[in-house]
């Protein structure tokens, strides 16, 4: 059935191609032949999509009768409504041309309009048919699916209780070394992956009951919450693994960036006086000096967090202090300055990125991105990604610092972003984009009930 309505709007489509088609091949003739021929493909292509359409709604039709005795009547509802307005729309068209074809039409103008009015209904009704019928079938598709869900269900089920005592061993090991702050994103994941495990054995079961008893609507309900339970227990249980690489990834980049912080902090102290970089030397100092003695249990993510926005803000301060320095002037001084603190601001969105793979939304992706062609135009504008403009031209250089900036501004968003990101994603122990691990679970297994 789905073939046939493909077909149909195959032909709606091509009757509007030959319709468009022709008035190219008739734009070398006379004026007054134009118009003649123009208006009799009009009539002819409007009664074609006529027929082409009336036909689609009765199929449409058709497939709904079968999705209600498969899905049920409460998922078919949307098609049923959109089936009385598209027969709506489809009288008003046939309306329009028997009002053509009276004895007194009208206008040759009224004529044109109303063929052109016929074509465009025709058109919407097979736009929201096909919005309908295509999200139907697939849910039929998946439902007639529903025993070979079932089994793959359970395979899931069965290859992931292993690994909850796994992951428990597995909290046990880091609570050992890092802050009870740290770990509380993932130490329930285990009994709460466990508890979601027999929740969707017993969804599954009853799931098969309603199924064998003809309740397809509520079988299919039924599949959806276990499919969906398997999906958040495999969620959790990588979670768990991904835990313990991504804190020694942050212990490592916590050790290099804090050698980094103290050196930048004796380099502001060489700078101006000047109050905003006074107290952004005494954040990131006491940044610094938050940061736990050797042997303790700490939380790598925070103090990473908080070091680098400190360094942002020093960074921040003196291109700021710089700036009043030579009254709001540009200097050649700058540009280096301004280059540095858009790499670095690239480089620590592009760490925050790379080290939480799967869990960073399409947003910050997109951000990190611009900042990079960003930064690529302006190595292209500097003649080099390593040179420095030395000009006396202001407007020069005033444009470099300017499409550093943005550079920089862009990342800083896209750490934002990402920083948001991580931390709904283990609010809620779901990593954005992630699938799991248990091969059998795919998206075609996935009812909408």
């Amino acid at each position: 059935m789905a073939c046939v309505i493909h077909f149909r709007r195959s032909a709606l489509r091509a009757a509007n191609l030959r319709w468009i088609m022709a008035g190219f091949r008739i734009g070398r003739r006379r004026p007054a032949q134009l118009l003649e021929v123009h208006d009799a493909d009009l009539a002819k292509q409007a009664g074609q999509v006529l027929v082409v359409t009336d036909d689609r709604i009765r199929i449409a039709a058709e497939e709904l009768a079968f999705a209600e005795a498969e899905l049920g009547a409460d998922a078919t509802t949307p098609l049923s409504e959109a089936l009385v307005a598209v027969r709506r729309r489809l009288s008003d068209a046939f309306r329009l041309n028997r009002l053509n074809h009276d004895a007194i039409p009208g206008t040759a103008d009224e004529v044109r309009a109303r063929y052109l009015r016929i074509v465009e209904l025709c058109g919407w009704v097979d736009d929201v048919l096909e919005e309908h019928t295509s999200g139907l079938a697939d849910r039929m598709r998946r439902a007639r699916r529903a025993p070979e869900i079932i089994a793959g269900v359970r395979r899931d089920i069965e290859s992931l209780r292993p690994r909850i005592p796994v992951a428990g061993d597995t909290v046990e090991r880091l609570a050992a070394r890092y802050a009870p702050e740290a770990l509380s994103q993932i130490e329930a994941n285990p009994a709460e992956a466990d508890q979601l495990l027999g929740f969707a054995a017993h969804s599954v079961r009853v799931a098969e009951r309603r199924r064998s008893a003809g309740q397809r609507e509520q079988a299919s309900v039924a599949l959806e919450a276990s499919v969906e339970s398997v999906r958040r227990a495999v969620t959790l249980l990588d979670a768990v693994e991904a835990f313990e690489v991504e804190a020694l990834r942050a212990e490592s980049a916590l050790a290099a960036i804090v050698e980094e912080s103290r050196r930048d902090v004796a380099a502001a102290l060489d700078e101006p006086p000047s109050r905003r970089v006074a107290d952004a030397i005494g954040e990131l100092q006491a940044a610094l000096a938050a940061l736990p003695p050797a042997g303790v249990n700490t939380d790598p993510f925070a103090h990473l967090s908080r070091l680098r926005e400190a360094r942002a803000v020093l960074d921040a301060a003196i291109t700021s202090a710089h700036e009043r320095a030579s009254d709001l002037i540009p200097l050649v001084d700058d540009l280096p300055h301004a280059i540095k603190d858009a790499d670095r601001q690239l480089d620590i969105a592009r760490d925050a990125i790379a080290a939480h793979p799967g869990w960073i939304s399409p947003e910050a992706h997109t951000r990190l991105a611009e900042s990079e062609h960003a930064r690529i135009d302006l190595g292209h504008f500097l003649g080099g990604s390593g040179a420095v403009i030395a000009t006396t031209d202001q407007e020069r250089r005033e444009q470099v610092i300017a499409m550093a900036r943005r550079v920089a501004s862009l990342a800083s968003e896209c750490l934002q972003r990402a920083r948001h990101d991580i931390e709904a994603a283990r609010r809620h122990a779901r990593p954005l984009g992630s699938r799991g691990r248990a091969g059998s679970l795919t998206d075609d297994r996935r009812l909408v009930g």
